[in-house]
């Protein structure tokens, strides 16, 4: 079977999505890429059920080379993410915070140092019509300085080397949107500035920070 073990673990994160509230029925899509060939949830299926034979396969032109149903409607956007930013994988949901903060915000403004694991402040990306290519010309453009996106008025989208790194970028993204909001509804939330955040990467490479390490 084509890219089985792959599309095994496109469906299994479908189903992640859908048990972590990212997604709701059918909205929401993830990929990733083995070689020239990309494994990429399908149109109209429900992720909380999603099975792996139901997984498309297609190339790097979007044409399909497997799967029992025809890949999701924003295949553009993933395509677009593999051959611009050359990720392993992407992921793309109507998560509640982010997606209300797509309608408020011109761009979810660093306000912790975990968000730096994004690219620091993430921009929203105009509001263009689902599936087609105005809107995966903008959010690509959005993607310029960072692994994540809000699209206005739609939801998220993430990028990473793999499918875990992509969704974890997720799920950080909707944790961001929800400390962005708690703080909002209290007062002027912090931003950490340019400086801060490039002290915050010194000491993540000085620290090892977030990675397991013998004592010594």
């Amino acid at each position: 079977m084509v890219l089985r073990e792959v599309r095994e673990q496109v469906a299994a994160t479908a189903r992640r999505m859908a048990a972590e509230g990212l997604v709701l029925g059918t909205a929401g899509n993830a990929s990733a890429r083995q070689g020239d060939l990309i494994a990429v949830t399908p149109t109209g299926a429900r992720l909380a059920d999603l099975h792996w034979e139901q997984v498309a396969v297609v190339d790097p032109a979007g044409g399909q080379v497997a799967g029992a149903l025809a890949p999701t409607s924003e295949l553009d956007l993933h395509l677009g993410v593999y051959r611009r930013y050359r990720a392993g994988a992407v992921v793309h949901t109507h998560a509640p915070m982010a997606t209300a903060m797509s309608l408020v915000l011109d761009e979810l403004p660093c306000v912790h140092y975990q968000l730096v694991e994004l690219g620091g402040t993430v921009p929203v990306a105009p509001y263009r019509v689902f599936g087609s290519p105005e809107l995966a010309e903008v959010v690509l453009d959005a993607l310029e300085n960072g692994t994540a996106a809000l699209m206005a008025n739609h939801g998220g989208i993430t990028h990473g080397p793999d499918l875990a790194a992509a969704l974890e970028r997720t799920l950080l993204l909707e944790w961001g949107c929800e400390l962005y909001w708690r703080a909002a509804s209290l007062g002027t939330p912090r931003v950490l500035d340019r400086a801060a955040r490039a002290e915050y990467q010194a000491q993540v490479s000085a620290k090892a920070y977030g990675t397991t390490r013998p004592i010594t």
